[in-house]
């Protein structure tokens, strides 16, 4: 008769399972700091296109889209495009993560 032997079965079986939460957990911290970067670059579209068009109606001074680019980077993120139609402006915001791309765009305006 064979007798056989599972010692350290038990090591390897919680060594296996205490690495693949650790490997979980640095996804999901990578995955919820990816979306911290996104939320911020549409958030900074968002105001910096608001500072844009409050520059084309003459509520504060400046060109739109200087206004708009000096919004954007004081919100962590670049203008990557701004055009300005009367008093309606658009613009694209863009930052990266991890070497990722990430961009938004918005308007704002008086409405029709």
């Amino acid at each position: 008769m064979r007798v056989r032997c599972d010692g350290g079965a038990g090591s390897v079986l919680a060594i296996a399972l205490v690495s693949a939460a650790i490997i979980f957990g640095l996804a999901g911290v990578s995955l919820a700091g990816g979306l911290t970067v996104r939320q911020r670059v549409i958030g900074a579209a968002e105001l910096a296109a608001l500072g844009a068009a409050d520059a084309a109606s003459g509520a504060i001074g400046g060109a739109p889209c200087e206004v708009a680019a000096a919004v954007a980077r004081g919100n962590g993120a670049r203008l990557a495009r701004c055009e300005s139609d009367g008093l309606v402006v658009s613009v694209t915001a863009a930052g990266t993560f991890a070497g990722i791309p990430i961009t938004a765009t918005a308007r704002a305006g008086p409405g029709p």
